[in-house]
């Protein structure tokens, strides 16, 4: 999962990083650092909790590639795609 950061709309409100402070790094002045953010597996619940929690809508959720990737692993399981 990745989570895409719109910074110009981050208000340094921080909930997002209530909730996942190890996910979420913010500058000393309590707003998101620059750069979309990879969130690992393990992380994907608090993350996803934290990124709704912002008021602003300044992080959205990327969940694009996993579907794909999810796609093709149950294509490839089921042997191959069909054209």
């Amino acid at each position: 999962m990745r989570i895409i950061v719109h910074n110009d709309k981050c208000q340094g409100h921080a909930r997002c990083w209530a909730h996942a402070p190890d996910v979420f790094k913010l500058d000393d002045e309590g707003y998101i650092l620059p750069g979309d953010i990879e969130v690992s597996e393990r992380d994907e619940l608090l993350a996803t909790r934290g990124a709704r929690s912002c008021p602003e809508r300044a992080l959205e959720i990327d969940r694009a590639f996993d579907v794909l990737l999810d796609r093709f692993l149950f294509n490839q399981a089921c042997g191959g795609f069909n054209t």
